[in-house]
């Protein structure tokens, strides 16, 4: 057993030097592993062929007995253009997309918004939609702000908050909520020449409705803060030598 020589541990043959770069390069290892002695085996495997039309039997006394189809039947539509197959693509489609909301902001906290008709307002958050998007309100009677959806890249998120746990947000504001509605556009029809009476956006009694309900609730929290009523009422804005990266809100 002594005699026996012991086995040595399998090291590499190409070992790294300083930097990642490699001591030997492919043609020196070409060579010190003998590659070109080895002789390398290819087995071929046998390719069944399968036949395009496969015989049928037929019934009938006039109809022949037998019939050859066409395995694979030719498509009945050719289209005129010559397109290229449309590949599948991996990314998964925005209703799969994972709904990521930043730490900082949470219900109740108070968001600069920095893009939009409202840009440069202050409002206060009340949730997450299921699109991702923020549910955002002034109250709008306090700064003028309604109910709307924002994305939360146009928002700085301050550190002023306001409890709204005792809030109760009514359950039909979704996106399908806040979705916008196409309006009728007048075609130009027999008799219709001079009809050029556009419809025009309304707000609906539903909307009005639930932005009373969460105004109600809102104000007197708001109210009971003291100097907030006036936060949110005061516009966002930069002057010289003002930078948002150096700031703290």
């Amino acid at each position: 057993m002594a005699d026996e020589k012991k086995k040595k541990a399998h090291s590499c043959r190409n070992k790294l030097l300083t930097g990642g770069v490699s001591r030997y390069g492919r043609s020196a290892m070409y060579e010190r592993t003998a590659t070109y002695k080895k002789k390398w085996t290819v087995v071929k495997k046998e390719k069944v062929k399968t036949p395009a039309f496969v015989e049928k039997q037929i019934g009938g006394d006039k109809n022949g007995g037998k019939r050859l189809v066409r395995v694979k039947r030719s498509p009945r539509y050719y289209p005129t253009d010559e397109l290229p197959p449309r590949k599948r693509s991996r990314k998964k489609p925005f209703c799969e997309h994972k709904r990521n909301l930043r730490a900082t902001i949470t219900p109740g906290t108070v968001l600069i918004l920095v893009a939009g008709r409202y840009k440069g307002k202050r409002v206060v958050f009340l949730k997450q939609l299921a699109s991702g998007l923020l549910l955002v309100t002034g109250p709008m009677k306090v700064n003028g702000v309604p109910m709307r959806r924002i994305n939360q890249i146009y928002c700085i998120a301050s550190k002023t908050k306001v409890d709204i746990s005792k809030v109760e947000l009514p359950d039909r504001l979704t996106d399908e909520y806040f979705k916008k509605k196409k309006l009728r556009k007048p075609k130009h029809q027999e008799g219709e020449i001079f009809d050029e009476a556009k419809e025009e956006y309304t707000v609906s009694d539903e909307r009005k409705e639930d932005q009373l309900k969460v105004d109600r609730q809102l104000l007197p929290i708001v109210k009971a803060v003291p100097h907030m009523k006036g936060y949110l009422q005061s516009p966002f804005f930069l002057s010289t030598k003002q930078y948002p990266h150096e700031m703290a809100f």
